[in-house]
């Protein structure tokens, strides 16, 4: 019997040390500190509960006055929107109550048809927005156009303000936009000065609430502004004869009753519930999700839209049965429970219960709230939703018609028709872009010069095939695509004409923006670079006041965060291949360590294509020169002998640090050498084989088609040339050359020219690459 079977293999024992004894490691540490994490969840979603139900009871009551609904139903749909949907939902923090969104829908349907029958409306839509959760069609939501949206909730806002604005005013609103914008003029004239006063007041505070400076804003801060505004507007309106807050006695609720309406007319009703309260949720579900993934310690895992639909369709069903309002996710309530420091769903639960309780008990102190404090809140909530930000971002975009369209639809049509109206503009401007292709054809003095702009398609042939035949034979041509489409027929129509010219003697060149040569239409193979590269001042965060955009740590992290979104699907896939299989590139890159060389961006490379070595002043030490040196060995003898590359390249640069360092090194240190002195005495032989064969280079080194600029130029090219004879010296590079299966390659990349040159060791020139266009081919 072996050692190994006589005695089984024994745990390492910890050091002990015999004054002081071992500090003890019980299996209830990691069940300890679970349940300290917990505690702590618990603590952070109580605070961030009571925070969120300081917002929602302003906002509910104000809600329901605006849609001309019983005061408590804002309540109702707090309380089943927090604790139903908080329960079922598939966002944990997303905070849902009365539909801000859905206001001047459900007033409409509150003047139209009564609140029995508005009830009935949100049950229906309630069942439809369940079965389209079953469905699994949330995700559909993205592909609705962020100018329909944006321009949605503009409408949405601009109609709750201008209604809103009236109460604020003394008066009430009446049941369109056109009505009360008409009527805006008289109500102004004849204002009520109490009401007036209440609501500047309740204005000025929501405004000015968070942006105390100092100390005294981080305290006020602690408040939300909604609930700051309205108590200093009751304080404000104490011992004055105004309108109040009337809250009638619970009692059993009334059942819905189906509106007195023709099917179309519910069947647009319901359905127009359902689209707005849908999709207020499920944009509202992503950015809350984006907020709180921003957070340090956030947990993983994206929101189930889905789960989230049917959330929220069954708190609908609920809230409508038991006489509330509409609900939906409401962004400014889920940004305030991330804000707030929510772990876990019970924070939305814990909010909605608040509410319930504060419904029950604190009656009394909500009815000492004036009506005029609630429209104004609901007032600014409005013009809020009129957001400039969003308003650039889709002019930005060439997407403003489809805003306005929207807005303007939403203000005058109706919310359904609104975005009907968006929907078919969008549609309009997409085909135009589609269609809308010019051709211009310009002599140059060196040929012709053929400009595409516009998507190619079939449409676009004929125009294209007219403007080609303006080249004369025999002559060189460029035609430049500037579009990101092109069809079959514009593809074939292209080659076919290209075939003839050069057929007759002529040149073309075919290539889209930056001289890159146009790819096939969809189907055909093609292949690019995994996301465009250019300079990185667009991953710099915005100067918010938490970093500077010079921080380099803020700039590395919006890089990774721009990695994240727009690279990481990219090369997901390939990646996890790479992961799988291990890594097998074909060429061993040594290179300089400096941050101006991209090896990726000028060899167009991609994961797994490279083995990169770099260090300052891509050096190889020689085998036997310095035990310490051993790191760029082992590199070399990892990617020759185990990684099998088919070829080494050393590539050197233009203004690099190492060369001028060399060439300044007159005369040796004193003192002990700086690991950065030591290092760059592997440099030495290459100054010493450029003082050999002087400024002339002897016929041994030089450029192809111009002068070497310096001696620090020169340096540099000859340094290529003699690491790659170290390289040579490693016994395992040798007899892989030797043997044909390894091949060494010397390079040298000048920046300021953005060029790339290689050596070709026969004659000792580095020869420039050309970027010629490939030539289109099927």
């Amino acid at each position: 019997m072996s050692q190994t079977e006589k005695s089984p293999p024994q745990p390492p024992r910890t050091p002990h040390h015999p004054e002081i004894p071992p500090e003890p490691r019980t299996a209830a540490e990691p069940g300890a500190r679970t349940k300290r994490a917990g505690r702590a969840a618990w603590r952070r979603d109580l605070s961030a509960s009571v925070v969120v139900f300081l917002l929602a009871v302003p906002l509910s009551l104000g809600v329901a006055l605006a849609t001309g609904a019983p005061l408590q139903a804002g309540l109702v749909a707090a309380a089943v929107g927090g604790i139903v949907a908080g329960l079922l939902g598939g966002a944990p923090l997303q905070v849902t109550g009365a539909a801000t969104g859905l206001l001047a829908v459900t007033a409409d349907l509150v003047q139209r048809y009564g609140w029995r029958a508005t009830c009935a409306v949100t049950v229906l839509a309630g069942l439809v927005q369940l079965a389209l959760g079953a469905l699994r069609v949330a995700r559909s939501i993205s592909a609705v156009s962020p100018a329909i949206v944006h321009g949605l909730l503009a409408g949405i806002g601009v109609t709750i303000a201008v209604g809103q604005l009236h109460v604020v005013l003394g008066g009430s609103p009446d049941g369109s936009a056109l009505d009360n914008a008409a009527a805006l003029p008289g109500q102004l004239a004849h204002p009520h000065a109490v009401a007036l006063l209440i609501g500047a007041v309740t204005v000025a505070v929501l405004i000015g609430w968070g942006r105390l400076p100092g100390r005294a804003g981080r305290w006020a801060r602690m408040l939300p502004a909604p609930l700051t505004a309205v108590l200093a507007a009751t304080a404000v309106s104490a011992g004055t004869s105004v309108p109040r807050v009337e809250l009638p006695s619970w009692r059993v609720p009334e059942l819905p009753a189906l509106p007195d309406a023709s099917v179309p007319a519910l069947a647009v009703a319901v359905l127009t519930v359902t689209l707005v309260a849908g999709m207020e949720s499920m944009l509202s579900a992503v950015a809350v999700e984006r907020l709180a993934a921003e957070r340090p310690g956030a947990p993983a895992g994206r929101a189930r839209l889905n789960r989230e639909l049917a959330g929220q369709g069954v708190a609908n069903v609920v809230s409508g049965l038991l006489g509330g309002l509409p609900v939906s996710g409401g962004a400014m309530r889920g940004s305030a429970n991330v804000r707030a420091g929510a772990v876990t769903r019970r924070a939305t639960v814990l909010h909605g219960v608040w509410v319930l309780l504060c419904a029950g008990l604190l009656a009394a102190a909500l009815e000492a709230i004036p009506l005029a404090a609630l429209a104004a809140l609901v007032m600014v909530v409005g013009v809020q939703m009129v957001s400039f930000a969003h308003i650039r971002h889709v002019q930005r975009h060439r997407e403003f018609p489809v805003y306005a369209a929207t807005l303007g639809g939403v203000v005058l049509l109706g919310v359904l028709q609104g975005v009907v109206t968006g929907i078919a503009v969008g549609i309009f401007l997409a085909l135009r872009r589609l269609t809308r292709t010019r051709v211009a054809v310009t002599e140059e003095p060196d040929g012709y010069r053929v400009r595409v702009s516009g998507q190619l398609t079939f449409l676009a042939v004929p125009r294209l095939t007219r403007a080609l035949a303006q080249v004369p034979a025999r002559a060189d041509a460029v035609v430049e695509l500037c579009g990101s489409f092109m069809d079959h027929a514009a593809y074939e129509a292209l080659q076919s004409w290209a075939t003839a010219h050069r057929a007759h003697g002529g040149r073309v060149t075919l290539g889209g923006r930056s001289g890159r040569p146009p790819a096939k239409p969809a189907g055909a193979h093609s292949c690019r670079p995994w996301t465009p590269w250019r300079g990185h001042d667009c991953t710099r965060p915005a100067p918010d006041g938490t970093a500077a955009p010079e921080n380099s740590g803020s700039q590395l992290l919006g890089g990774v965060s721009a990695f994240q979104r727009h690279t990481a699907p990219l090369v997901r896939e390939e990646l996890a291949r790479l992961a799988r299989e291990g890594q097998r590139p074909t060429q061993l890159f040594l290179t300089c360590a400096d941050s101006r060389l991209v090896t990726s961006m000028i060899t167009s490379s991609g994961p797994g294509d490279l083995f990169t070595v770099r260090n300052v002043g891509n050096l190889m030490p020689p085998p036997g020169s310095d035990a310490s040196c051993d790191s760029v060995g082992a590199a070399v003898e990892y990617a020759v002998e185990v990684l099998r590359v088919g070829s080494i390249t050393v590539c050197g640069h233009s203004g690099c640090g190492a060369m001028g360092a060399l060439l300044g090194a007159a005369a040796p240190e004193e003192g002990e050498p700086t690991p950065l002195a030591r290092w760059l005495r592997h440099g030495r032989p290459s100054l010493a084989r450029m003082q050999r064969i002087g400024r002339l280079g002897r016929g041994e080194v030089a450029l192809s088609e111009r002068p070497v600029d310096d001696d620090q130029e020169r340096l540099a090219l000859v340094n290529v040339m003699q690491q790659l004879d170290h390289l040579r010296a490693h016994a395992c590079v040798a007899r892989r050359v030797a043997e044909g299966s390894l091949t060494l390659h010397g390079m040298y990349f000048h920046v300021g020219e953005a060029q790339t040159y290689v050596l070709d060791e026969a004659t000792g020139r580095f020869g420039a690459v050309r970027g010629e266009p490939v030539p289109l081919t099927v």
